[in-house]
């Protein structure tokens, strides 16, 4: 905790040029791109980076091509080009993959009409995929054995692209490079309002982790609290024109269906698609669409029933999946973005999650509303560009702030991991070698962890059972990754509460020496922390605030 610790000294000691609160896709995007920049940047979360929407997506980096019945071609193409983006930039993170669609018979479209959408979405999308096919139903049964083509007219195959590792860790890649550049950045850090002092913005905040009250000075305020926007502009008295309403979604995890790495998508009884995911060693399938009030939300039993009753509908398992098959849970919302006459029960599940910037340019004052993972590098260039029309310069106007190292580093990187023969340490239940995933997870730090492993091999021994991370990758979550909780390792810079049971995790020898890696003498406290606030959630994994 030494680089929070020192980080919090220093927001107080200098007037910023930005401080950005809520460090989800949107705030940690924003920072990375104005601190890359050159512009001085605070970054500041009341709970754990991507502690909410960002750490509860479907892991899917796509161009929107639900949006495509409703006509909203401008945002198909915007994303489609944004995926596209991604895809080059974060080649070993952002990676294209295959959908396989099933028509049921009875549904409001012959096959073929979808089919046709994914022919222009492909061309609104460059050409940059591989093209779609049109499958019958025996082409479904023979690329997918366990899918159930009973009832099916026909389908399609599209292909898009999904986060190889997850949602939080792709967040914290942008939170790292912020911090890379030079920004201030702290976890845990409440902000209680704030207010305009002459031409300086006066932001009261608290460490939540002792209680200590503070404030930050900055030139510039951008509220990027994700479902917390609305609630923070009403602490600052501070008027939008958007304003958000919330869809809850859920996700259960469970052992892996099918080895093929591949989407299969369905429409569920509701009418909206409804997907299963690879995650590794593990399948994510959802998600659920509920209108909520509130972004404090949980699974009920209604949302598990709902998941499981499609999901058995739809393929053809050895025995149906039950409760018993969740090995865990994800649940947060949606905030999408309306504007008063906007979000009423009618459109409601068509509203698109675009994202929208409101500015006080009298106060400068920015609030982020909406947004998705693949408009993510869009959110960063904006902010950057409406911050400039409010006098902050950008020394460096033309620096790239996003995208993964050099091919040189990486060769280097590759070269160095050969000759110590790095994938010769590779466990036998590991998905993948050694050196791509070290690669994908650190860039350039990954060449830290090889210099651990020369020095000490037990370093790349797998430290927490039917998980694949390391000794050496828990050390370095200490140095550079401001672990504050047990849970931000274990849910948001590793999936590790995603994919090990809590019973598996909890009998885990190997759980402990994590905690005391992460922790020292404080291990055993953030342990029973850890437990003790798992047991205080209601069934499933409830949102946890952020912002």
């Amino acid at each position: 905790m030494q680089l929070r610790e020192s980080n919090i000294r220093q927001l107080t000691e200098q007037t910023f040029d930005t401080l950005v609160i809520g460090a989800g896709i949107n705030g940690a995007s924003a920072a990375a791109a104005l601190s890359g920049k050159g512009s001085s940047v605070a970054l500041i979360d009341r709970g754990d980076f991507a502690g909410s929407t960002s750490m509860h997506s479907s892991n899917l980096v796509w161009g929107g091509i639900k949006y495509m019945e409703s006509g909203d071609f401008k945002l198909v193409r915007k994303l489609c080009k944004s995926r596209n983006h991604l895809i080059r930039s974060y080649p070993s993170t952002v990676q294209e993959i295959r959908f396989l669609t099933t028509i049921d018979k009875g549904f409001r479209h012959h096959p073929l009409y979808p089919w046709a959408g994914t022919w222009l979405y492909w061309l609104m999308g460059s050409a940059f995929t591989r093209m779609p096919h049109f499958l019958r139903p025996a082409a479904i049964k023979a690329r997918e054995s366990i899918i159930d083509t009973s009832n099916a007219q026909g389908g399609f195959e599209y292909s898009d692209a999904y986060l190889h590792d997850n949602d939080a860790r792709f967040v914290f890649s942008f939170v790292r490079n912020a911090l890379d550049f030079g920004a201030m950045v702290a976890n845990y850090v409440e902000s209680l309002g704030s207010r305009r002092e002459g031409d300086v913005w006066v932001t009261q905040v608290r460490d939540g982790i002792d209680g200590r009250t503070f404030e930050i000075r900055s030139r510039v305020l951008i509220n990027a609290a994700g479902p917390w926007v609305d609630q923070h502009n009403r602490l600052t008295q501070q008027p939008t024109d958007h304003h958000h309403v919330f869809s809850k979604g859920i996700h259960l995890i469970v052992p892996r269906l099918t080895p093929n790495k591949r989407v299969l998508a369905f429409f569920a009884d509701d009418g909206r698609l409804f997907f299963v995911i690879p995650m590794g060693r593990r399948t994510c399938i959802g998600t659920t669409d509920t209108r909520v009030d509130s972004p404090d939300v949980s699974v009920t039993e209604d949302d598990i029933r709902f998941v499981l009753d499609n999901i058995n509908k739809r393929l053809e398992l050895d025995s149906p999946l039950t409760s018993e098959d969740i090995i865990s849970t994800r649940c947060g919302v949606r905030p999408l973005a309306v504007k008063p006459s906007g979000g009423n029960d009618r459109d409601f599940l068509n509203l698109s999650r675009k994202h929208a910037i409101d500015i006080d340019r009298n106060s400068c004052h920015l609030s982020i509303f909406g947004g998705k993972l693949t408009d993510c590098l869009n959110v960063g260039e904006e902010v950057v560009a409406e911050v400039r029309q409010l006098g902050i310069d950008m020394p460096h106007p033309e620096h790239r702030w996003y995208g993964e190292p050099d091919e040189a580093v990486r060769e280097d990187f590759m070269h160095q991991a050969s000759r110590m023969g790095l994938d010769s340490m590779t466990h036998p239940d590991a998905s993948e070698p050694l050196s791509t995933r070290l690669w994908r997870r650190y860039g350039r730090q990954a060449l830290e962890l090889l210099e651990d492993i020369r020095l000490d091999p037990a370093q790349a021994q797998v430290l927490i059972e039917g998980t694949e991370y390391l000794r050496c990758e828990l050390k370095l979550a200490r140095r550079s990754e401001m672990v504050t909780k047990l849970d931000d390792f274990l849910r948001r810079r590793s999936k590790v509460s995603l994919v090990v049971s809590e019973a598996t995790l909890h009998a885990s020898p190997g759980l402990m020496e994590a905690c005391r890696i992460l922790f020292d003498d404080q291990a055993e406290q953030r342990l029973a922390e850890y437990w003790q606030s798992r047991q205080a959630l209601p069934r499933g994994e409830a949102a946890e605030e952020a912002g």
